[in-house]
């Protein structure tokens, strides 16, 4: 398989990036898109020229470190998949691809194709810890939780952080993946004491992180490789808009916040 690649080059956060040519002419379709990068990585290094930076790790779609956007598209067009997952037999012979980073202000380019997500770090740091106490294992049956609420906990729990919904928004917004991290405790009883106060939290860190705000366009939900729906940022608003009414109520009744 032909190809031609045009990939953002970029050496540091201070320097100004461009697009650079890539012609190759054995690609094969078995190939994963990292494994087709790799092969072009070991060429530039055999001319003695700098290779493509890209994040990655497991290689497996579960650990959320790889991502860039491709033709447009972050994590390319196979829906559900990282690009890790992507295969090249998605793509045809002859296709003129174009790789960016994730393309927001939270998440400065450390070099070519990989940002710096600590923004997110962050975001689940400020959510703090469950009061409750867990001890060891306990009996799955000790604690009882609604089939419905579990199944939606677990959903929002397979968010990796990847960031791809940041990069895909035109807002650039973090709500999906902010309120996929408070869902996942927010629904189950271990995480209902700071239900609240969490959400109000990671709200707050997340416009700190410079963040913009979700005005449901939904294309968060339609580029996510987990399938997180955007349910999940309905309920955060709602969470949110309560935390911070108690807050408020708190503040005028002078007690402490």
């Amino acid at each position: 398989m032909r190809l031609t690649l045009h990939i953002w080059r970029q050496a540091s956060v201070a320097d100004k990036g461009q697009l650079v040519r890539y012609e190759r002419n054995d690609v094969s379709e078995h190939m994963s898109f990292l494994e087709m990068l790799d092969v072009l990585n070991e060429e530039l290094t055999l001319k003695g020229e700098e290779p493509v930076a890209f994040d990655h790790d497991c290689r497996e779609g579960i650990c959320g470190s790889c991502g860039f956007v491709i033709n447009g598209v972050a994590h390319g067009p196979r829906r559900g998949t990282t690009v890790c997952q992507l295969h090249m037999r998605e793509f045809s012979d002859g296709d003129e691809l174009f790789l960016e980073p994730w393309r927001a202000a939270a998440f400065p380019i450390v070099k070519d194709l990989v940002v710096n997500r600590a923004a997110f770090d962050r975001i689940i740091a400020s959510g703090g810890y469950v009061s409750v106490s867990t001890g060891s294992a306990p009996d799955g049956n000790a604690l009882p939780v609604p089939k419905k609420d579990a199944d939606l906990s677990m959903s929002a729990a397979t968010c990796i952080g990847c960031g791809a919904c940041v990069a895909a928004c035109p807002n650039a917004s973090a709500s999906l993946f902010t309120s996929a991290k408070i869902a996942h405790l927010g629904l189950l009883p271990q995480g209902k004491p700071e239900r609240f106060d969490r959400a109000v939290n990671m709200v707050a860190q997340a416009a700190e992180e410079g963040f913009g705000n979700c005005t449901n366009i939904g294309e968060c939900e339609a580029v996510c490789p987990k399938g997180i729906s955007i349910k999940n940022i309905a309920r955060m608003n709602r969470d949110y808009l309560r935390g911070a009414v108690t807050y408020r109520e708190a503040a005028a009744e002078g007690g402490a916040i």
